[in-house]
């Protein structure tokens, strides 16, 4: 049993952290005396309209006007409304400051290093709102980018909310079909998109596709292509295009006249992964998103200004929605695009050691990949401004925190994270006031009442797995999805299991630090005999073998019951041989349980993915089953799925 944590912070540490000042301001404005994070987090939802409107002065938003209520019918999900009276500009909370000092530093793999100052942001939004008005758009409109995560993309994201449009993205590496499946609902007016991007050392050219994408969407009038990998890109075989220098050209920098909106107009369209069927396209508000960010940036992963923070992401991630939000809390953002293990495979350290990074936001999957080739930046790389790093995409394994701790830095605060694009937010993360726990995320967040449920909708207590739901509304419960007049699908995606209760679709448990586990998706748990099992809890242990660089696990409908089938990838120049399928099943069930233990173990050359980087375990199961996969265009790599279809082993 664990006696102690990885990590406390210092005194120090806690005295100058955000959140123990907004304890300081909650006690003198409520004559309270509360103490510590456990005392913030209950009266955090014990009061949720004081505590939304600290947050609002804490956070200083910049708004017309709050109005006087912050919550409205507090007692329905969905139907709540947080701030019904207020009127704001999302980029107006952004570009809070205008001046020389650095706001984005980009780096395209090795080749391209660019920097803006706030001011020269603040000017190139100006130019692309004008040019965007003139191109017709205006309150309620689509901007659709098809972007590298570069400073353009910010630019018109900015520009686009500025007006009151609504902004969507999502990567250049979308083949043309899974663009028209996400742009094509939501029909967008203006599409900014590259000329190609680069990864691994590679140039990918990006116009044909392009020019084939807009056969199939009408609506859009005007394609702004970026320079990216060529320093004249021709335009013209893309229908309706111009260069971004052409169309910015007769628009001088100016005020920005920002558009006052209600505080749940439309901000972002972002889109589920795809692979059960076409992206659902959720719609989240402005308000909403600005206010739970800067709660999160600020008190939680304590965004100080001039802070340069850098998360590994993109544009087709919610991740980066996030990540360009710390703009408001005046911090500069360091911005990549490319592989993160090109050439030595320390790009992304090198990026920490010479940008002076201070928050370090990454997946599951690279520490862990970071960890099995190797890499060791406490010998390599000195990071002294680093303070906090991040991951989320899948659970962060135990190991993965002890490789950060002996291998990263021995004092930072490794924030496991965990949300999602449905709440564009987080229900579970970290704190810099607490310890760190092996295997735990430390908290649940503030003003996010996060219970665990069993399958009759009773609250379990810490320790026993089930349900991750949240019982009470916040600020970026989803507007609706696109084209769902009625509302029926979106209450069918999150509230339909518990009534009026977000149920989100995580297997997890509370710990007797209060911190969380997360197991894995609910709707991929494993049930051999009965016994419900989260797959993490196998990728746990089975990765923690050298010859593994990563698995995958499914239950395989067998005999009336269900089979435990993994599937592995290994190491080059390893092979499953009956030696490795016996020590992985004596790890197994040696850290878990009879049941965990694996009926089939298989090996492949690869594990199919979606575009953000997650293992799809629904898709792998439908194939084994015979079934259709939905949408294989959302996949990162669906050819990957050819390696789990047809094998003898898992006939009857």
């Amino acid at each position: 049993m664990q006696v102690k944590p990885l990590w406390t912070p210092s005194p120090e540490r806690i005295a100058r952290a955000h959140a123990t000042s907004f304890i300081g301001r909650v006690n003198e404005l409520h004559g309270l005396g509360l103490h510590g994070y456990g005392d913030l987090y209950r009266w955090s939802i014990e009061r949720p309209e004081d505590f939304w409107r600290e947050m609002w002065d804490f956070g200083a938003v910049i708004a017309q006007t709050r109005g006087e209520r912050v919550l409205v019918d507090g007692d329905k999900m969905p139907g709540a409304r947080f701030f019904p009276d207020a009127r704001l500009n999302f980029a107006e909370n952004l570009l809070r400051r205008c001046d020389d000092t650095e706001a984005l530093v980009f780096w395209g793999e090795e080749q391209v290093r660019r920097r803006l100052t706030h001011r020269e942001l603040c000017e190139a939004v100006s130019r692309t709102q004008q040019a965007l008005a003139a191109a017709g758009v205006g309150e309620g409109d689509r901007v659709a980018a098809f972007m590298p995560n570069m400073p353009e993309t910010v630019v018109a994201m900015l520009a686009a909310a500025s007006l009151g449009a609504v902004f969507t993205s999502c990567s250049p590496d979308f083949g043309v079909q899974g663009v028209v499946d996400r742009f094509g609902q939501v029909e967008p007016k203006v599409l900014f998109c590259c000329d190609g991007y680069r990864y691994n050392g590679k140039v990918v050219e990006t116009l044909p596709r392009i020019a084939q994408i807009m056969e199939q969407l009408p609506s859009v009038r005007r394609v702004v292509v970026v320079p990216y990998v060529s320093e004249a890109p021709v335009v013209s075989i893309v229908p309706r295009a111009v260069g971004l220098a052409d169309f910015v050209a007769p628009h001088a920098a100016r005020a920005i006249a920002y558009a006052s909106m209600p505080f749940n107009h439309p901000l972002y369209i972002l889109y589920s992964s795809g692979t059960t069927g076409v992206p659902k396209c959720i719609v989240h508000g402005a308000g909403g998103v600005l206010l739970m960010h800067l709660k999160e940036h600020l008190l939680h992963v304590d965004v100080l200004p001039g802070d340069r923070v850098f998360y590994f992401t993109t544009c087709g991630w919610m991740m980066w929605n996030w990540l360009v939000s710390a703009l408001a809390a005046q911090a500069t953002l360091l911005l990549y695009d490319g592989s993160p293990f090109l050439g030595r495979g320390t790009i992304l350290f090198d990026l920490a050691r010479d940008e002076r990074m201070t928050h370090f936001g990454t997946s599951a999957k690279f520490i862990d990949a970071a960890s099995k080739a190797g890499v060791d930046p406490v010998r390599t790389h000195a990071l002294p401004q680093l303070r906090t790093m991040l991951s989320t995409g899948s659970p962060l394994a135990p190991e993965s925190f002890d490789y950060v701790y002996a291998h990263v830095k021995g004092d930072l605060c490794l924030s496991s994270i965990s949300g999602g694009t449905d709440l564009v937010a987080c229900f579970a993360g970290g704190v810099p006031i607490l310890p760190v726990w092996r295997g735990e995320l430390q908290c649940r967040m503030l003003a996010m009442k996060v219970e665990v449920f069993d399958d009759e909708g009773r609250a379990l207590p810490s320790g026993q797995k089930g349900e991750l739901v949240c019982t009470a509304p916040f600020p970026t419960m989803p507007l609706g999805f696109w084209n769902d007049a009625d509302g029926s699908k979106y209450r069918a995606a999150y509230y339909e299991r518990f009534p009026n209760v977000w149920r989100h679709g995580d297997w997890c448990e509370i710990t007797e630090h209060d911190g969380l586990v997360i197991y894995g998706r609910s709707d991929a748990v494993l049930n051999p005999g009965g016994v419900r099992i989260g797959t993490a809890e196998i990728y746990r242990q089975v990765e923690r073998l050298d010859e593994v660089v990563e698995s995958i696990v499914i239950g395989q409908d067998w005999q009336h019951d269900v089979r435990v089938v993994l599937f592995v990838r290994l190491r080059d120049g390893a092979t499953l041989d009956d030696a490795l399928v016996r020590r992985i099943r004596d790890t197994i069930r040696a850290n878990t349980t009879p049941r965990h233990v694996p009926a089939v173990v298989l090996q492949v050359p690869d594990i199919p993915r979606t575009k953000s980087n997650k293992i799809v375990e629904l898709a792998v199961r439908a194939v084994v089953h015979g079934q259709p996969v939905k949408n294989a265009e959302a996949l990162a790599n669906p050819e990957a799925l050819d390696h789990f279809r047809d094998r003898p082993e898992l006939k009857a």
